[in-house]
């Protein structure tokens, strides 16, 4: 049997040939188009020389030539290698050496691979094993030095199906493109589930309000999908004469919504946010709520088909429901990563996958119905006088502050308690924030021990490509 996942491109070119694939402020690419160009591509790669189950690392922005080669090398029967344009030499040398990659793409050698095939040729997609790694991508490197997460076409497959079977998504929606191509919420939540079901991609190169706003108002964008960092931005801006009102549903994944941001975006552009969760290794999603409906604020949802959560004590035992009962999240499924390329020991020994689950080293709990709640990471719980404090809790009352726009909580070393609890915000545009008020505002709401005691304003938190917060940036004083 074989598979790969590049049919999706084929069989939507062949449903719908002169239907969008994607939108930029420049042109529209249909589907028909975007598979001859990545046919051309994959062409060209056979052409130079490369293999199939070679690496070929793709370091370009958001945008047809990203898509083109995306699904060229795909198409071709190599592995695909996303890396973040923004990558120094240093980490760009990692992770080509780490990979083994062949070939490196950049917006100056996009052209090299597929410009030296003669016509518009027409290939036939290479056959390759379902478990056979479609994309080699590397984890954000939040905590430490970024792992290859190999990613099958099997995997990449079913993601983008349940996903969009899970969203409703449809032929006629317009999904916004503007989570980072190279990073696996944007390249499998985003452009395998709008290819697989044939919707339309509106093309953002990176996320800039304004370029945003406008995307929304030209190309009529229908599915919002982003971290929380957007949906702030979003929410705050002005909209002038642009016209939102084709904005059906939300998706947030990434990092955490506060309760206080969903619900301000929900009541201003009247739609539901469906908040997911999900991590490298696991392919994108792995719980989500599961339509209006059924969504509870603050929940990650439950997970998705074929796939098993538990949340586990000290000793590896399953713990009971409530809030009272929080331990790591273990993920488990088809979705879960096969490896880390070149890291047998990370992969198979006690440090992340065990009995083929994956510990997500995250900190989490469920309620009664079998919902889960994410409360935080493992590394960034608080110990403060012997006591635990969670700075998603933390966090929540501070962006219920009406002056304050992110809030961020992290713990700084303290000789008498061990920790002390430092919050890091930023303020809403035409306010000020003072240390001492966010301090005397989150002691009303908060137990004694939980509060914190410092409080730094800065004009914007640090964030990673993807909009998420580097809590180890704030932990520097």
């Amino acid at each position: 049997m074989s598979f790969n996942l590049a049919t999706i491109l084929r069989e939507t070119a062949t449903a719908t040939p002169g239907h969008a694939a994607c939108r930029t402020a420049d042109a529209d690419v249909t589907f028909a188009e975007l598979d001859a160009l990545s046919d051309r591509y994959a062409a060209g790669l056979a052409a130079a020389g490369l293999r199939p189950g070679d690496k070929v690392a793709v370091q370009l922005p958001n945008g047809v030539e990203f898509l083109t080669a995306y699904f060229g090398i795909l198409k071709a029967g190599m592995v695909m290698v996303p890396m973040n344009p923004l990558l120094t030499e240093r980490e760009v040398e990692h992770q080509m050496t780490d990979s083994g990659a062949r070939l490196m793409v950049t917006p100056e050698t996009f052209g090299d691979a597929g410009g030296d095939v003669d016509g518009e040729p027409t290939v036939e997609i290479a056959p390759v094993d379902p478990d056979d790694t479609a994309v080699l991508i590397y984890t954000s490197g939040t905590t430490g030095r970024p792992k290859g997460a190999e990613l099958t076409h099997f995997q990449l497959y079913m993601n983008c199906t349940i996903s969009g079977d899970a969203f409703g998504v449809r032929e006629g929606d317009v999904t916004l493109m503007a989570l980072p191509m190279f990073h696996v919420f944007g390249l499998s939540g985003v452009v395998n589930v709008a290819v697989r079901y044939g919707s339309t991609m509106s093309v953002v190169p990176r996320f800039e309000t304004q370029a945003v706003l406008n995307a929304m108002h030209d190309h009529r964008v229908s599915v919002f999908v982003g971290v929380p960092a957007m949906y702030h931005a979003v929410v705050n801006a002005d909209l002038g004469d642009r016209d939102l009102s084709a904005l059906r549903i939300g998706s947030s994944g990434g990092a955490a919504m506060p309760e206080a941001l969903m619900r301000r975006f929900e009541e201003r552009f009247g739609v539901v946010i469906l908040e997911g969760y999900g991590m490298t290794e696991t392919a994108s999603t792995a719980t989500l709520n599961h339509g209006p409906e059924a969504r509870r604020p603050l929940s990650i949802g439950t997970p998705v088909w074929g796939v098993e959560a538990k949340v586990v004590g000290p000793s590896g035992a399953s713990l009971p429901p409530g809030p009272e009962n929080v331990g790591e999240l273990l993920i488990k499924g088809h979705n879960v990563t096969k490896g880390y390329h070149g890291d047998p020991a990370a992969t198979a020994t006690a440090e992340a996958i065990r009995d083929g689950w994956l510990h997500t080293g995250d900190l989490a709990y469920k309620d009664a119905d079998g919902y889960l709640y994410i409360v935080d990471r493992i590394k960034d719980l608080i110990i403060r006088g012997g006591y635990n404090v969670y700075p998603r809790e933390v966090e929540e009352v501070l962006h219920a502050h009406p002056a304050v726009a992110e809030a961020a909580v992290v713990g700084r070393p303290d000789e008498r308690l061990g920790e002390e609890v430092v919050a890091a915000v930023s303020p809403r545009p035409g306010t000020t924030v003072e240390p001492d008020e966010i301090i005397a505002f989150c002691r009303e709401r908060l137990a004694a021990y939980k509060y914190p005691r410092e409080v730094r304003v800065l004009p914007e938190l640090p964030k990673n490509a993807s909009g998420k917060i580097l809590k180890r940036e704030l932990r520097t004083p």
